[in-house]
Parts: C-alpha cells; sequence; structure tokens
C-alpha cells in the first residue's frame, strides 16, 4: 500500500448504503500518528470515526491509507479531529457522524477531542 505524504493527497473512496434504515458504522484505530507542530516529534492518537450513513459508506481500506497520510503532518490535535470529520463529511454526507481524537499524553498531558455532525432537513452541518 503507498504511502500518501498528505491528506490532501487521499481519496476517501465509498460505496452504496446496503440498507435505507438507520445504522451505525464504527471505525477504530490505536494506531495513529503524526506530528507535534511545536516540537516536530511524534503524536500518537487512538482515532474512533461513528457514522450513520445515507446513501453512502466508508471504504475502510481507503480509510487506512487516508489515516496514514497524517504520520508526516504537523498539525494540533484539534485541527486533526476536526479535519477527519469534515472529510468524512464530504465524502458521504452522513446522518450523523462523531470523530474522536484520544491523543497520549506528552508532558503529562493527554488530550482528548470530540468533533460532531449532524445532517439537518435541506442543509448538512457540523459543528
Amino acid at each position: 500500500m503507498p504511502q500518501l505524504s498528505s491528506p490532501d493527497e487521499a481519496v476517501l473512496e465509498s460505496f452504496p448504503s446496503p440498507s435505507p434504515r438507520p445504522y451505525e458504522v464504527t471505525f477504530s484505530t490505536p494506531e495513529f500518528t503524526s506530528l507535534c507542530p511545536v516540537t516536530g516529534q511524534p503524536d500518537y492518537a487512538s482515532i474512533t470515526i461513528r457514522y450513520v450513513p445515507d446513501r453512502r459508506c466508508i471504504e475502510s481500506k481507503a480509510l487506512k491509507q487516508y489515516l496514514g497520510s497524517y504520520r508526516n503532518q504537523a498539525v494540533f490535535a484539534e485541527a486533526i479531529t476536526n479535519r477527519i470529520l469534515s472529510d468524512v463529511v464530504a465524502a458521504v454526507a452522513p446522518r450523523s457522524a462523531v470523530v474522536i481524537g484520544d491523543f497520549a499524553p506528552r508532558g503529562g498531558i493527554g488530550i482528548r477531542v470530540e468533533a460532531r455532525h449532524e445532517a439537518t432537513r435541506g442543509a448538512k452541518k457540523s459543528r
């Protein structure tokens, strides 16, 4: 599997949802890495993505490549978590989605960022 150098190169592929009823999909990985934008040191995190598909579902291999593309990116945890959510929403327009970035402690302090999206009638909305 080729290593992408940034999330901008990654494509979150999708496929048609197999069911019209609401159901939840959860992806999780304890092996997410990026770089601290202040020190350049590696940051490690567990990333969880939960979403309720509408018409499309995320393809897991493409998601793995997308998440791996952050490896050499110097980005704050808050920006990473919100970018992942925005990219998921852009790729599959889910009914709802939550992305949780649980970043390992550095200097004795861990950080957990949770970003949410709820589709509204006639418009998609992220917060």
